[in-house]
Formats: structure tokens, sequence, C-alpha cells
């Protein structure tokens, strides 16, 4: 009988966000970003929509969806919206979500929006953040508004026919409703440090 002893590195369990809860309020932190400056959430705010996704570099789900993240921030950039990412992985284990990997993979892909790394996991952890990605849309109340899915076709870019997120973000812009609707966004597990 031949024994496979997996690794850290290779262990990815999908996750799902879970519902939608519209009483929870953006969590207040204070994160050094991967340009040496250091944020909170007054950096963000004043804004009709502020959107903090919770990303890595080592996710096969975040890397399928990279680019349209970078043209989302683009397009929240000439909206004058606020995006943020944050990463809360575990880099003792998963070395490619270390702060200077961080910074390598944001540099080298023109990133429009900071990048934050939470070292300690506090930040995620008072987001309910679970998985990479995880999105959360707030409201100019800093409300939550949106915590679904980016799009409905994560893996193949050329499939997307609705952009769930931007939609979200759009009707935002009018004043108007999001949809209550939202199918959850799935991805790798927060790669929690051990106690």
């Amino acid at each position: 009988m031949i024994k496979l002893r997996l690794t850290p590195q290779i262990i990815m369990a999908l996750t799902y966000t879970p519902h939608l809860d519209t009483t929870f309020t953006c969590p207040d932190f204070k994160l050094p970003g991967v340009n040496g400056k250091t944020y909170s959430r007054a950096d963000f705010e004043n804004t009709a929509a502020l959107l903090v996704l919770f990303i890595c570099n080592h996710c096969p789900y975040v890397k399928a969806i990279e680019d349209r993240l970078i043209k989302l921030g683009e397009f929240m950039k000439t909206q004058q919206l606020q995006m943020v990412a944050i990463c809360s992985n575990d880099a003792d284990n998963y070395p490619e979500d270390s702060l200077e990997k961080l910074k390598q993979r944001w540099t080298e892909k023109k990133y429009t929006f900071p990048y934050l790394y939470d070292e300690s996991q506090s930040v995620a952890k008072s987001f309910g953040a679970v998985c990479t990605p995880d999105f959360f849309l707030f409201d100019k109340n800093l409300k939550l508004t949106y915590r679904g899915r980016l799009d409905d076709s994560w893996k193949e870019p050329d499939k997307v026919t609705v952009e769930e997120l931007k939609n979200a973000i759009v009707a935002q812009l009018k004043g108007e409703p999001t949809n209550p609707i939202q199918i959850p966004s799935m991805g790798c597990n927060i790669k929690w440090k051990k106690a």
C-alpha cells in the first residue's frame, strides 16, 4: 500500500462565503500596505462605495480572476470609489503570500488599488472573512450591501455573462438597492495560523 503525505502547501479546502448580513458595518483596521504606507478604514471613507476584498497570491481561484479584479479596480477609480485588497494568509506555511511576494505581484501586475498585509489575521477575523476571494461591498454609511461572487464564470473569463459584483457597485452608484439574491463567492479557505 502506498501512503501519500500531503503538505500544507497543497491542501486547498473549497470554502463558500456566508449569506449577506445587511446589519454588518465595516470594521476599523490599521494595516501596512505593500507600498510601505499604513492604511486604516478612515483612508477609504467618504465614498459612495467601498470594496474590501480578501485575496492572496497562491490561490488558484484568485489567480483565475486576478486580471478581472484589476479591471474592476480601474473602473472603481474612474468613479472615485474606493477598493482595497487584504491578504491574511499564514505566510510561514504559504511563503508565496508573504509581504515581499505580495509587493512583487502588486508591482508586476500594476494593481490600481492598495494591497494590505494582515499578518496577525485579526482584520480577517473582524470581517469574518473565510476564503480567497471574499468580497465585502459597503455603502456610503459603511453598511454591507454585497457579499457574493465576482461574476458567473470564475474559471473562464470569456464565458462571463453577468458581472454580479460590478452590477452591485453600479446599482449603489445610482442609489438603487443591490440585488438581494447573491450567489456566494468560493475559493480556498483562509490559511489560519495554528494556535
